[in-house]
Parts: C-alpha cells; structure tokens; sequence
C-alpha cells in the first residue's frame, strides 16, 4: 500500500551539475586530492564527452560559475566582451526579493580587509559570521552616507546591499572570492573602459569607513575575537538584461543563479541534500547548484575540502552513476569549476560502455 502523501522519488531525465570550486589548481591537486577514493566520479569522466574546457586568466576579476551561469542565461548586453563579464547584481536583487527595473545596480557587501606586512588583503565575506542584527546596525550608519551621494540603496538583505548610481559609470569590480585572500590592490574597482579608479566611489567607501570606526558593534566583535568589519566591497554592476533559461528547473542557494531563472521564467528551489532526494521534473534539464567547495576552497583548508568531495561522490556521483546504469536518468553534465577556469563534460547510458574512453581526473586540472 502506498501512503498518498508520499512524494515518489524519481529522478529528472536530465541533471546538470554546477560544481565551484571542485577543480583545483594543477599546483593543489595533489593536497587536495590526497587520500581520495572516487570509483563513481572516475568512471564517469573516462567515460564522458568533453562539451567545453575554459582555461581562463589569472587576473579576470570574475570567476568561472559567475562567466558560465551568466552565458547560459544570455545575461551579457548585447555586444559585450565576454571574456570577464558577469553582470549579476540586478539578477541577485531579484532572487533577494527586490525589483530591478531598468536601473544598472551593483552589489555591495560588508568585508573585512586585513593589514598584512605592506599591503592589504581581503578575506572572505562568509568568514566575518556576521549576524542580521549586526549588519542591519552597520547599515543603519552607511544608509544616510550613501544617499548624501545621490546614490539609492537598496538592502532587502542586511549583509548584502545594492547601489545604483550615475557616478559609478562603467564601474568594474572583482568578486569578493575572486580578490579573497589576495593582494587588494588590482582588485579595487576601476572603470572599465579607462582603467582610473572612480572618485565616486572611493569617496564613498571612505565616509563608511570612518563611520564604521570604533562602532559599537566593531568594538564587541573584536571583543569576542572577531574581525572587525571596516570596508565595503563592489562587485558585479550591471543592468538586466532578458534572459531565457537552458534549463526547465534550477535549484540553487546561489543569488545569481536565483535571480536569472526567476528572471527566466522557470521554477527556482533549494539544492537537495542529496541525489536520492532530488524530486522528479517533467520534462527537461534540472540544474542543481553545489558549493560545499568555495570556502576550504578560499582558506586553503584541503582536509575540509577533501572531505566535501569524499560526501559529493557518496550523496551524488555513486547514486547518480546507478541511475545512468539503470536507465531512470538519461543524461548527467557536470561542470566543473575552478578559480580561473572550468570544465563541461556529459555522460549519458550509453557512454558508459564506452570502455576504450580512458580520461582521467588529473586531465581536466587547470594549470
């Protein structure tokens, strides 16, 4: 007897894998890989058809999952170089629960930039823990200074703000990922167009600066051990575009992503805990977004990171391995992501058999 309650499981025909940060560095491979038994994941990428392999640059200020989800959805304006572009603020305020409009946006985050011996360095924004309350409070102080500037602000998220304003013209900023842990100095916005810094902006980031300065809520995080939070960082400007979905259903935590299949038209949920819970689509291609990589990623933590990929193979590649095997899935793409490049591979049941297709993991590292 069958409870009618119950959901049956059955797996969309076809699963696309959005993996950041899963492909280390050639350099890393190594550390990160250490120990690591995955039967699942290398059957599946001898066995693949290679779609795409983006080598990237060292110095783009956008990562790759930004470049490809953006391409995806056909979010770059028309003519644009789409080398480094990912302009994914406006798709973020959306999946944040604002409205766009026609307005070019940015998106502005609360950060914590460290003094190191002669130069600053940005760490990752997750990293701060910083609470609502204490980021509500913080922009309780920088809201007024902003809109001195004849900058709007819009903050449906405490910790994640966006500004829109004439004065920040062609502005280009680096990902807060992409500078984290780095040198600052060639990441800082600049216009795109001349390479300058921008006045407006630097004046604004200044006057929040100083108003941040001993704040109280400062001044209690660094009493319980916590960094400071003394900066704001500007990323992603842009403005939005009509975009369509390649995909019938994405489910993601992922703002961006979010916002352009919201903005696409196409139903939009939470990442499943695992394959074995990934519920049936009708039709189409369903786009799951995976990032239990980014931050041991960032902070070189490769025992954390060899332990999220060693939960990945055993919650998703072994499970969907024995759904290609068995028939109920039809087709599985993983892209794979590293901090400069990426790479698009599609295995389907028939792949499988193809047992003279010897790749190797190692192959697709990035150097």
């Amino acid at each position: 007897m069958v409870c009618p309650t119950m959901r049956s499981i059955m797996h969309a025909n076809r699963l696309h894998l959005l993996l950041p940060f899963a492909l280390p560095a050639a350099a890393d491979a190594s550390t990160a890989l250490h120990d690591i038994q995955s039967p699942a994941l290398d059957r599946l990428i001898a066995r693949a058809t290679l779609v795409e392999r983006v080598v990237g640059e060292d110095f783009q200020r956008t990562l790759p999952h930004e470049r490809w989800v953006a391409r995806q959805f056909g979010a770059l304006p028309s003519g644009a170089p789409a080398a480094d572009e990912a302009p994914l603020a406006p798709y973020m305020l959306r999946a944040d629960g604002g409205d766009p409009g026609a307005a070019t946006w940015a998106c502005v985050q609360p950060v914590h930039v460290r003094i190191a011996h002669d130069h600053l360095v940005l760490i990752d924004p997750a990293s701060l823990d910083l609470s609502d309350d204490e980021a509500g409070a913080l922009l309780a102080v920088a809201r007024p200074l902003i809109e001195e500037l004849g900058v709007r602000i819009e903050a449906p998220r405490p910790a994640r703000w966006y500004l829109s304003g004439d004065g920040f013209g062609t502005l280009a900023g680096a990902s807060p990922l992409r500078a984290s842990g780095r040198n600052i100095e060639i990441w800082l916005p600049h216009e795109a167009h001349s390479g300058e810094r921008s006045r407006a902006w630097m004046k604004l980031q200044n006057e929040v600066q100083m108003a941040w300065f001993e704040h109280p809520v400062n001044e209690a995080r660094e009493a319980r051990g916590l960094p400071a939070v003394n900066s704001i960082w500007f990323h992603a400007q842009g403005a939005l575009q009509p975009v369509r979905s390649p995909f019938a259903r994405v489910l993601s935590d992922a703002a961006a992503t979010r916002g352009l299949a919201l903005t696409a038209g196409v139903e939009v949920g939470a990442p499943p805990a695992s394959f074995s819970a990934l519920q049936s689509a009708a039709t189409g291609t369903t786009l799951v977004e995976l990032d239990p990589f980014s931050a041991p990623y960032i902070e070189q933590d490769w025992a954390r990171w060899n332990d999220a990929f060693a939960a990945l193979q055993s919650d998703w590649f072994d499970p969907a391995l024995a759904a290609l095997q068995s028939g109920e899935l039809g087709e599985l793409d993983l892209t794979l992501c590293g901090d400069t490049g990426s790479v698009t591979l599609t295995v389907t049941r028939g792949d499988l058999r193809k047992f003279w297709r010897r790749r190797v993991l190692a192959s697709l590292f990035i150097e």
